[in-house]
């Protein structure tokens, strides 16, 4: 009976898991773990390098989405879950735990999007930072469908060039270029939206 009860949770659906945590039932933790546990570690480690600092994010993910799961019920589970393990795993990055791991990846990434938007204190006292997210997923789905992959798996998964290059098959200095010329693009679009000037 117990080794049933173990399959059917490592078996568990997206339904059935959010149904765990609206009934608060602790399921939802180790439901949640074997579903999508390997997908949310990819995430924080390819943003904090730090096998430890991954593991406790994710566990961390399992918290926060059982605070947030009743009233919010997700659309979508796995993003859900990858959006909270993200801004979990920056926040670590930012309280400098992980400073200066991982090669420098991170802080690359940070850079490159430095040019398109003003830094956090500017934006917090300049919009309001929904809004601000608003206008850049305009931006995106304005983006042919690779431009769309290159910038998701960049600036969202904070994947290395390399990386970008090997998963879809196109050499480092396409993947570059390709980037900065959707940094400028967006720049330009957050211009026109009123966010600074030129």
């Amino acid at each position: 009976m117990k080794d049933s009860k173990i399959v059917a949770l490592g078996n568990s659906n997206d339904a059935q898991i959010i149904d765990f945590y609206w009934n608060r039932d602790a399921q939802a933790i180790s439901a949640s773990m074997n579903r999508y546990g390997a997908y949310c570690f990819s995430i924080a480690n390819g943003i904090l390098d730090n096998v430890q600092d991954a593991e406790e994010c994710v566990n961390d993910t399992w918290l926060r989405a059982w605070n947030a799961i009743p009233p919010t019920r997700p659309t979508v589970l796995k993003v859900f879950f990858a959006k909270i393990t993200r801004h979990l795993s920056f926040d670590k990055y930012k309280a400098g735990k992980t400073l200066k791991r991982g090669g420098g990846n991170i802080q690359l990434v940070l850079d490159e999007l430095a040019e398109c938007i003003a830094d956090e204190s500017d934006v917090e006292g300049q919009v309001d930072a929904k809004e601000l997210g608003k206008v850049i997923n305009q931006f995106v789905a304005s983006l042919t469908e690779r431009e769309q992959n290159l910038f998701v798996r960049r600036y969202f998964f904070s994947d290395p060039i390399k990386a970008i290059a090997n998963r879809y098959d196109l050499n480092e200095s396409t993947v570059h270029v390709t980037l900065s010329r959707i940094r400028k693009r967006l720049r330009s679009h957050l211009s026109r939206e009123g966010y600074f000037n030129e």
